[in-house]
This record gives structure tokens, sequence and C-alpha cells, in this order.
């Protein structure tokens, strides 16, 4: 199913059952990707964006959530940090099961091969490689991380 679809009826369900949490998690969602939609439809792709790119913007929206959660912990805002950690598990319900760092190593060593890469300044082809195949499933930072190391 389209993640687009998939977010849609996700909202409906949330609002059948009534669950408040759930609601607003998906109207930011949906709001996200709408305004996405809207800067890439301006620079000529009338599709908006794919489910690679909005699997990208997913992994960007927990990212902001982990951040937010901490500075709200370290605050003594519990309540906060908790609600921030429940849309954390909403988002990431949407998102394919994240690979293990041996597996993504794993990945990024065939990667080196197929490309030739031979050093730091092949790092961007081999990240392009990763968002385009495996968006979603990789934490990005940490895999600029192992590629890193395999390149010195």
């Amino acid at each position: 199913m389209e993640k687009r679809t998939e977010f849609t009826s996700a909202l409906k369900n949330a609002m059948k059952n009534k669950d408040s949490v759930k609601i607003a998690t998906m109207r930011l969602i949906l709001a996200a990707l709408k305004d996405r939609d809207m800067a890439v439809r301006e620079k000529g792709n009338a599709e908006g964006l794919d489910d690679a790119s909005i699997l990208l913007m997913l992994q960007s929206m927990i990212k902001q959530r982990h951040e937010s959660s901490k500075t709200y912990s370290d605050a003594g805002r519990c309540d906060l940090a908790e609600r921030e950690e429940a849309e954390i598990d909403i988002i990431r319900s949407f998102m394919p099961e994240q690979l293990s760092d041996s597996k993504v190593g794993d990945i990024i060593d065939d990667i080196i091969k197929d490309i030739d890469a031979k050093d730091i300044k092949d790092m961007g082809k081999i990240m392009c490689v990763l968002k385009k195949d495996y968006a979603g499933q990789v934490d990005m930072g940490k895999a600029g991380t192992i590629a890193r190391a395999k390149l010195l």
C-alpha cells in the first residue's frame, strides 16, 4: 500500500478510536508530507515525494523527536518527553525494520566494491546509493561513520 494511503487510513482509525496522540501525530506527518510535496512540485516533479523520500522524511521526524525528548527530560518535563516517545513509536510503525550495524557494514562493503570506491572522496557516492536503496532501513548518521571508517 502506498504510504500516503497508509497515513490517511491510520488517521481515520485513530479518529474512530479517539486516540488523541495518534491523531496529532498523523496530522503532523500529513502536514510535513504536504509541505514537502509542494516544494518538490515547484521544482517540476508533479508526482510529489516518492516512498523512499517519505521514509527519509519519517526518519528525520524521529530524529527531531529524539532530540526534543532529551531536551524535555533534561528540563524535568517527563510528561512532554513521554509524548515525544509515543510519537516516535507511532512514526516508527510506518517504517521498515532498521538494519543492524553489522548488516549496514556488509552493505557498505558491497557498495564500495560495486562503485570501486577508493577514498573519502567517494563518500557521497556511497551515501547516495544507501539513501536510494535502503531509505528508512538505515540510520544515515551511523552509516556515514561506518563508511568513513572503511574508507580511511
